[in-house]
């Protein structure tokens, strides 16, 4: 049976205490801080173990990006129909809720439920997003969270910024990576029928989605020139979903504050919450990773539109069970473990 199917389903479920903390989301670091140096990032590359580079995914990211410069030069120069660019911008967003709402909050975290007809488009929207598929995404989401900033964490920021950025992708995974990963249970994923299906013709169904379908639509729909749309909605557009995501790994985890736990290397970044549709804040996310809203708030004000779309649904029953901290267990784990940042707001008040 799915996991996501339920016979009682509340709209919400509040956690008084860590109730919902489980093998996925362990955390034991001491008090430190990573800094963003622009130079250090020239020398983790100088330092990198080229031995251990993916030199296939190096080309194909290489080649990514001069289609993504490409592509932003047909807009630039007034080459690109302007149905075209408002047609890139939704698939962004449609690929960025594919990763935050579906990936992340939904199949990673099950900080939520959802009816089938929300998880099909999910797996549409996630598919879009080419980012591996929803059980690779996952998997390697919840050993993140579970080994955090060790050898084993998949984009162990300790790493350096590049690495945490998206040099992870370019290199063989450290073998405690896939030590730790094989210590977890990931069954739950692929009982979800449309996880073992999209995992099964993942391949198909990236070309399709991703790079087939938003060419051929402006093409077809307002007569785009093949190669521009190409371009700009397929390779331009797909390049920016994932540095969006790309900076949760990174910028959330180098610069920003650390209201609710000062131990943890994740900080709360408005700029990645910003550009990440609600995921900048990520040291509230790394204390309570079973909370839907990933972030103390929700709603236009914290450009949390994540967290915004999962509960206009949970009004019609669309998605339910939705997970949450309760207040007072946010304002015990800030006066314990928060740096002075809330603590001051909340003296003030």
């Amino acid at each position: 049976m799915p996991p996501n199917n339920t016979q009682m389903r509340e709209r919400f479920i509040i956690a008084d205490d860590d109730d919902f903390a489980d093998e996925f989301h362990i955390h034991d670091l001491e008090e430190r801080e990573l800094k963003f140096r622009p130079k250090e990032i020239y020398k983790d590359l100088v330092n990198l173990d080229w031995s251990q580079v993916v030199w296939r995914n190096v080309i194909l990211f290489t080649l990514l990006h001069v289609y993504f410069v490409y592509g932003i030069y047909l807009v630039l120069s007034g080459q690109t129909a302007w149905q075209t660019v408002c047609f890139s911008v939704v698939l962004y967003w449609f690929g960025g809720l594919g990763i935050t709402m579906g990936c992340h909050r939904l199949w990673a975290h099950k900080s939520y439920k959802a009816v089938f007809p929300v998880r099909f488009v999910l797996m549409i929207m996630q598919t879009l997003a080419f980012q591996n598929s929803i059980y690779e995404w996952s998997r390697d989401h919840r050993v993140h969270h579970k080994f955090t900033e060790t050898d084993a964490d998949p984009h162990n920021a300790k790493r350096g910024f590049f690495f945490a950025h998206m040099g992870w992708l370019m290199t063989r995974k450290h073998p405690d990576v896939v030590r730790g990963g094989k210590t977890l249970d990931f069954s739950d994923l692929m009982e979800d029928p449309l996880v073992a299906f999209q995992h099964k013709y993942y391949l198909l169904l990236v070309l399709l989605c991703c790079f087939v379908g938003p060419t051929l639509i402006p093409v077809f729909l307002w007569n785009e020139h093949w190669l521009t749309a190409l371009m700009v909605s397929g390779f331009m557009r797909y390049t920016f979903v994932l540095h969006f995501t790309w900076t949760v790994n990174s910028l959330a985890h180098y610069v920003g504050t650390k209201p609710y736990d000062k131990t943890m290397y994740a900080t709360e970044n408005p700029l990645v919450a910003y550009l990440a549709m609600g995921e900048g804040w990520h040291n509230y996310h790394h204390v309570f990773p079973y909370d839907y809203r990933a972030s103390e708030f929700g709603g236009a004000s914290t450009s949390n539109l994540t967290t915004g779309v999962i509960e206009f649904l949970s009004r019609f029953g669309f998605t339910y069970d939705l997970k949450a901290a309760s207040d007072s267990l946010i304002q015990k784990r800030v006066l314990r473990t928060g740096d002075a940042t809330k603590r001051r707001v909340m003296k003030n008040k």
